[in-house]
Order: structure tokens, then C-alpha cells, then sequence
């Protein structure tokens, strides 16, 4: 995924061109092939006598640019393949970013294969060019390691929403050397809504700082809580009580079906079931100002974290709001 492509109004629009760009890639490189392949035979009748001495050195460069081609049309027809038939956007984003990885290398594998005959030499050449840049390129090598530690173990994928150190954010993408976030949050908001600022940081980070992954795909939620000041004469069960029933009607019954996909998780763990409370799950402790503070805690998809809380908090002090004598509030508890 291009950054630029974030900016674009009409993602839909970039979708309807997608095949058509395919398609327009594989015809180029097929003619290119065809057109290294013909010029490659036409030296080879040695019609072009003009070229004397450089005439073995057009011949490999036209079979080199045949094979390189030809493996670049190969590649982009196993793309086509790979967008139309994956349905899982991460693993296809993957599957693409390490096709064109093996594609590059087999492009520079088959060119030095045709352009150095003297193996030997050539890979003597390619040892002391390593060991050179090995040593200049020792950030760039680890976040490369990085990058396939992010593809192999998967401690996130395009589109979670992670915090590592302090950046936090939504995954748009991932390249060989750095990920890129859309920032949530940040220095100018206190909710956790897109700030529209992009953070890059190098992959090596993945093998140093722990990763915090929102989305974790085999239980994609998170526990939010929403506190409440309430006076100590307020009727603290029919509190607990409205709150409870409020949270439950707008979290929908799904809300139980994931407390169930919990508690089968944790049975795979050590830790005790009994521990787990049927959420929404509503908790009550002494506040040092003079009140008691009734917490409410909840599942929710990070996402969607701050809309529902917002409704959450609406609804329930809505509801509250309808019995005074029963609820009262800090300041109305002022007389």
C-alpha cells in the first residue's frame, strides 16, 4: 500500500483501476521479454557486426533482460492470482510483499548468472561486497530480520491497531524496513480517534520494545471501563442495577458470546476461570472526595472503543437522571 493512497478520497476508484494496472504490468513485461528474446536471436546471427567487440556483451544483456521479464510477468500473473483469490486481507498483503521480495532476488540471481560466466569470481566479488555492506548496513539488515520476524510470528498484520513504545496506531503498512501507523490518539486528543498523523519506525524496534496488539485475531477485543460519581445516600443496588441493564441492552448479546470465546481461551491457560465476571460487570469504591465512584466495565472492539463509550455515557446518565431520589449526584447533594 502506497502512503499516497491514504489521501485519496476514492479508494473505490483505485480499486476499479487495480486490475486494469495489472493487467497493463503483465502485457508490458510480456512484450519487453518477447522484444529481449528477439533482439537476442537476431545477435546471435551475428547480423549486427557493428557492435564488434560488445556483441557477446549485447548478447547476455538481451538474455538477461529475456529472463529478468519473463520473471517479472510470472510474478505479477501470481499476484493477480493472489488479490483475487485470498480473502484475508493480511495474509494477502503478506503473500504480495514476499512475492516481490523472491521476484527482486531471482531478477538479481539470473542477471549475475548471465552476465558473470566465471562463477567463482563472482561470487568472490559478491562475498567481499557483502562482508563491506554488512558492516555499513547493520541498521537496515536488522530491521530487515525485523520484517521477517513480522512475517513469520505475526505480532501484528495490516489493519490491528498496536502500541509499541509509545507510538500507537493502526497498521496501513508494511515494508522490508519500516511499518508505518495511523496514529490514534496523540499529543492533541484525549480519545482514541485517528489523529491523522502517520508514525514510521523501523522494524528492528519489533525485536527489542514489546508490542501491544489490540487486534489480536483470535479474540479481537479489549476491557473498557466508564466511571461514575455518585453521593454516598444514593441508592447504590438500583445504581449498579440501571447501569448494569443500560450496558447490556446497548452492547447487544454479543457482548455474552465473547465473554464465552474468553473463558475458552483461558481454560487453554493457567489462570482460574472463577476469576472471570460476567460482564458488563459493575464495581463500587470510595472516592477521597467525599463520594463513591461506580465503575462500569465492559468488552468492546478498539475501534469502536470511544463511539461506544459516548453512547454508554449518554444513555446511562440519561437513565439515572430519571429517578432524583434514588440517584443523586455529587453536586445535588449540595443543600
Amino acid at each position: 500500500m502506497d502512503i499516497k493512497t491514504l489521501k485519496n478520497p476514492s479508494p473505490k476508484q483505485v480499486d476499479e483501476k487495480a486490475p486494469f494496472v495489472k493487467k497493463f504490468k503483465i502485457g508490458t513485461y510480456s512484450l519487453l521479454a518477447l522484444i529481449f528474446i528477439a533482439a537476442y536471436f537476431v545477435l546471435k546471427l551475428k547480423a549486427l557486426n557493428i557492435l564488434g567487440n560488445y556483441l557477446d556483451l549485447a548478447s547476455k544483456i538481451t538474455l538477461g533482460g529475456f529472463f529478468a521479464f519473463t520473471i517479472l510477468t510470472a510474478a505479477n500473473i501470481t499476484e493477480a492470482f493472489i488479490l483475487r483469490d485470498a480473502k484475508n486481507r493480511a495474509y494477502r498483503y503478506n503473500l504480495v510483499r514476499l512475492l516481490h521480495l523472491l521476484s527482486i532476488v531471482l531478477v538479481c540471481v539470473v542477471l549475475i548468472s548471465v552476465l558473470f560466466v566465471n562463477w567463482y569470481t563472482a561470487a568472490v566479488s559478491l562475498g567481499l561486497l557483502s562482508l563491506i555492506l554488512g558492516f555499513a548496513l547493520q541498521t537496515p539488515i536488522t530491521s530487515f530480520i525485523g520484517w521477517i520476524n513480522i512475517l513469520v510470528r505475526a505480532p501484528f498484520r495490516v489493519g490491528d491497531r498496536i502500541q509499541i513504545n509509545d507510538f500507537k496506531g493502526d497498521v496501513v503498512e508494511i515494508n522490508y524496513f519500516d511499518t508505518t501507523l495511523w496514529e490514534f490518539g496523540g499529543t492533541y486528543l484525549t480519545n482514541d480517534v485517528p489523529s491523522g498523523r502517520l508514525i514510521r519506525f523501523p522494524n528492528s524496534m519489533v525485536l527489542q520494545a514489546a508490542v501491544y496488539n489490540y487486534s489480536w485475531k483470535k479474540f479481537p477485543y479489549i476491557w473498557n471501563e466508564i466511571p461514575l460519581h455518585v453521593a454516598y445516600e444514593s441508592d447504590l443496588e438500583y445504581v449498579s442495577k440501571t447501569i448494569r441493564t443500560v450496558a447490556k441492552k446497548e452492547l447487544g448479546i454479543e457482548t455474552e458470546e465473547k465473554i464465552q470465546e474468553f473463558k475458552l481461551l483461558v481454560k487453554q491457560t493457567p489462570v482460574d476461570e472463577l476469576n472471570i465476571k460476567e460482564y458488563p460487570f459493575v464495581s463500587l469504591r470510595t472516592n477521597p472526595n467525599t463520594w463513591i465512584e461506580v465503575t462500569v466495565t465492559y468488552l468492546v472492539e478498539p475501534k469502536n472503543a470511544s463511539a461506544i463509550r459516548s453512547t454508554l455515557i449518554k444513555n446511562i446518565v440519561s437513565e439515572l437522571l430519571k429517578e432524583p431520589d434514588k440517584v443523586m449526584f455529587p453536586k445535588s447533594n449540595v443543600r
